[in-house]
């Protein structure tokens, strides 16, 4: 008796196993930060249009997904398909770990090329390769006040980098001793870098294999930025340094400030409701004329190995349709990467944003190297030393140039080891 209740048991589990056993395919996505938490908002729209489907999402901190990912390639334990930053796709292509996409992106209908942004693009471009498709774009451009810039009599933002000068001249001379016209952390390289790709002349020379710190070009741009200080445009603060961003710009602290997408929503959260018609945003101005800006953002990529590409490629296309890269924007305030996506109202009414669209035709991706994050540090630390310190901008350039021909030392000798077979 015991023996028959003990096999009617074993059965009603049998069954109960049988029953809840999920028949779809089941891909892992790994989405970073603030999209991590809001993409589980799309989700059950994927899931809806393909029943088949099921998506196991994995939140993961910025903070520990750069470990993350090296540690999940070293044990063969990457997901399906994830979120990386524009600036890891070449070092996860260094490592052979990505799959390239061109003929997934030739048989789709649902991605058009023509439609992204040149440059966002471009930054999944290695080797002739695609490695991934643009989920959100991100760049820097100028937030300004309206009101304080027209007081020093430019009813308009700088064109070029000579009405630039003048303007925060004329800024700090009204502003006095305790005010500025420009507020550059000097803890963040982006306000640098985003001078730096405005110039001809590229950051890395020799295939990418030695630093060109010393060309004329980029000299252009040290010089331009560490004069802001050396002018006392810019205040000698880190971001530490500065208590709230958004207060010091509502009492005239600094005008111009440059910054990401994201700070759209910050400003009109955190600014009075009369500051509205106070600031504005605008393209970056060039050495002569319209500047370029950083092309940044992150993209979905399809690593090497996996199993499931077929069904992880269809959540890629998914997050490529415009209308859900509307939604997404709705959500977090992410930017789309393809033009198409502007044309909805919400973005088309929206003029903080009008110039970010602006500034999206004319963005030029960094260098395509695995060491760029670290040699993007040492060009931040070498400002600092010459904006804080006085340091010799020359000899400090020669230096750069030395410590980042040091960083790619590995680069040049993999490239001449293949060279050899």
């Amino acid at each position: 008796m015991r023996h028959l209740l003990v096999v009617g048991l074993l059965l009603l589990l049998l069954g109960a196993c049988t029953r809840h056993t999920d028949p779809r395919t089941t891909i892992t996505f790994w989405a970073m930060g603030r999209e991590g938490e809001v993409v589980a908002e799309l989700l059950p729209e994927f899931e809806r249009r393909h029943p088949d489907i099921r998506v196991n999402l994995q939140q993961l901190p910025w903070t520990s997904v750069h470990e993350k990912l090296l540690t999940a390639y070293a044990g063969d334990a990457l997901p399906d398909v994830a979120q990386l930053g524009n600036s890891w796709v070449a070092e996860f292509a260094a490592l052979n770990a990505l799959d390239p996409l061109d003929a997934r992106i030739a048989a789709s209908t649902a991605i058009a090329r023509n439609d992204y942004f040149d440059g966002i693009w471009d930054t999944n471009v290695i080797d002739g390769a695609v490695l991934g498709v643009p989920w959100y774009v991100d760049t820097r451009l100028i937030f300004y006040r309206k009101d304080l810039l027209a007081e020093a009599g430019f009813p308009e933002p700088p064109r070029d980098w000579d009405e630039w000068r003048r303007a925060m001249a004329a800024i700090k001379q009204r502003a006095g001793a305790d005010k500025y016209a420009i507020l550059l952390p000097l803890d963040e390289f982006g306000p640098l870098l985003s001078l730096a790709v405005q110039v001809d002349d590229p950051m890395l020379r020799d295939g990418d294999t030695r630093g060109n710190f010393t060309s004329a070009g980029f000299r252009e741009a040290f010089g331009f930025y560490t004069s802001m200080f050396e002018r006392e445009w810019a205040p000698r603060m880190s971001d530490t340094q500065i208590s709230n961003v958004w207060n010091e710009f509502a009492r005239g602290f600094y005008v111009f400030y440059i910054n990401g997408p994201w700070n759209i929503g910050e400003f009109r959260r955190r600014l009075p409701p009369d500051f509205a018609d106070k600031w504005a945003t605008a393209p970056l101005p060039g050495p002569h004329g319209d500047g370029a800006s950083v092309a940044g953002g992150t993209s979905l990529v399809l690593f090497r190995g996996g199993e499931r590409h077929e069904a992880a490629w269809k959540l890629i296309e998914f997050f490529a349709d415009p209308a859900v890269q509307v939604r997404f924007h709705a959500l977090t305030g992410d930017l789309p990467p393809r033009r198409s996506a502007w044309q909805d109202p919400a973005l088309a009414a929206d003029l903080a944003s009008h110039a970010f669209r602006e500034q999206l035709e004319r963005v030029k991706p960094t260098p395509k190297v695995a060491e760029w994050e670290r040699i993007v540090i040492e060009m931040q630390r070498a400002a600092e030393r010459v904006a804080r310190g006085g340091a010799d901008v020359d000899a400090t350039l020669r230096a750069l140039d030395v410590e980042v021909d040091a960083i790619l030392e590995k680069r040049r000798w993999i490239i001449e080891e293949a060279g050899k077979r």
